[in-house]
């Protein structure tokens, strides 16, 4: 088994879904550079996509059709101006043309050319895609992407996590190596993973990633407290971190974000205050996820709101505010995320919401422990206590959409991550019952008895059981 650098697990994404949205996007942008590579753009004739399973039940609320247009396009979304999007899907929609790489202009319609199967599934996963080209003298190929998570794409022969993938000098696959590679070298565990992540890149380059993460961070939830009004998708979804934020610093002018930070930092401290802060932080990076914005995908865009919030939290209302602890705390965190995405999925369509939500609160946890000053132990422990008390989280998304339960769903795990790491730190990790490695397995297990209509398909759960009705998609 090879290493998965901590980069690979937190990294900036664009919302809905990071396996609806980003995932798509990817396998779109990976099937043009294919015709690239080995054929002709400028002999393209027609081309299409087909989505099944899980991409195509909830891919119009996850912007799936959205993400393909977007990729065979040649846009980025990292940096794609995100207001920009639905002029440009509008533009391809009525001019029934589609510019793939933005390069080479073919006729496209919209639904003709994206298609859904909603009762059938590709064998490899759920999340399954087969995208088709004609080219001008009648040859035809086509290829098949699985979306398995976090933005990762495979084929049924190969995975993009393996263009990253290397044998780190103290790999750590499972809780267990992680606390011998500790007590082996003296190291505390962001020490340990910092020394591994210097085989992808020098430290100063790690350094950097770590900050750039931390800035959007801060500016994904600045985004989110100053927009208010509805959500897009048709559920009428009222953003409330706006007002909530407005409540908390009665109505307190600013007019960036480090003001803003200083007025949140002087709010109070009294816990009712404190825990609302935290909701409010998670509420606004899940609002902006759902609006299409640019957030942090950790590891996915569906749980994007609990490390933000677990992490602005140590900043403003701990002592724990230097760069160092930042670093310290996303280093903690992402390794914590290799363990799940190895050992068991991050694919809500493949585990339910324990996938996602839960691996997120098992990180963020972990992360407070580490800058907190917990032992290796009990840093693991705290990601035990975090993932235990998700086991059997379903997905079961309101009209497919991530918004109900998903926004107030991240909040909830912030809150959760928070309370695990203080027990953590007030425990013996010698007298626990349970380890992380058998709580990832008993994960893994829950996630493969769990019925397929729990797992994003809207076909269970509140997505049945509450009567909505979509005005707009």
């Amino acid at each position: 088994m090879k290493s998965i650098s901590i980069f690979e697990i937190i990294k900036i994404g664009i919302g809905p879904s990071s396996s609806h949205t980003m995932g798509p996007w990817n396998a779109a942008e990976l099937f043009i550079k294919l015709i690239v590579d080995k054929y002709s753009l400028d002999n393209v004739k027609e081309i299409s996509v087909d989505l099944y399973g899980s991409l195509a039940k909830t891919g119009i609320g996850h912007g799936t059709d959205i993400a393909v247009l977007m990729g065979l396009s040649g846009q980025n979304f990292k940096t794609i101006n995100t207001p920009s999007i639905p002029e440009l899907v509008d533009l391809i929609k009525n001019e029934k043309k589609i510019n793939l790489a933005g390069k080479v202009n073919i006729d496209f319609l919209y639904k003709r050319d994206i298609r859904f199967h909603y009762k059938e599934l590709l064998p490899f996963h759920p999340n399954g895609m087969t995208f088709h080209v004609t080219f001008n003298n009648q040859e035809k190929i086509e290829k098949s992407y699985y979306s398995v998570g976090g933005g990762f794409i495979s084929t049924e022969d190969e995975n993009t996590i393996e263009e990253h993938a290397i044998k780190t000098p103290y790999p750590c696959h499972c809780a267990k190596d992680i606390i011998k590679n500790c007590n082996k070298l003296s190291l505390r565990l962001s020490e340990l993973v910092l020394w591994n992540e210097q085989a992808w890149n020098p430290l100063e380059q790690i350094v950097s990633n770590a900050l750039e993460i931390w800035r959007n961070i801060k500016e994904c939830i600045y985004e989110g407290v100053n927009k208010e009004g509805i959500l897009p998708g048709g559920l009428k979804v009222k953003r409330r971190a706006f007002d909530l934020n407005n409540k908390l610093l009665d109505g307190k002018d600013y007019s960036n974000i480090d003001e803003w930070m200083r007025l949140v930092k002087s709010s109070g401290t009294n816990f009712t205050k404190i825990n609302k802060w935290i909701s409010c932080f998670a509420l606004a990076v899940n609002e902006e996820n759902a609006s299409f914005g640019r957030i942090i995908t950790a590891p996915t865009n569906g749980a994007s709101g609990v490390i933000p919030a677990v992490l602005l939290y140590a900043h403003l209302f701990t002592r724990r505010r230097t760069e160092k602890h930042i670093i310290d705390f996303l280093l903690t965190a992402g390794e914590i995320g290799t363990l799940f995405k190895k050992n068991a999925t991050i694919s809500a369509a493949m585990g339910g919401c324990q996938a996602e939500i839960g691996v997120s609160s098992a990180m963020a946890a972990a992360g407070l422990t580490e800058i907190m000053g917990g032992s290796p132990e009990q840093v693991l422990m705290a990601a035990e206590i975090a993932m235990e008390h998700h086991l059997g989280l379903t997905c079961d998304p309101i009209g497919g959409l991530v918004q109900i339960p998903c926004i107030e769903r991240n909040a909830m795990g912030a809150i959760k991550a928070i309370t695990a790491s203080n027990i953590a730190m007030e425990s013996n990790p010698e007298n626990a019952r349970v380890s992380l490695d058998e709580v990832i397995q008993s994960m893994w297990q829950t996630a493969l008895d769990m019925n397929s209509k729990y797992k994003e398909t809207s076909e269970g759960g509140l997505a049945v059981s509450i009567p909505v009705t979509i005005a707009e998609c």
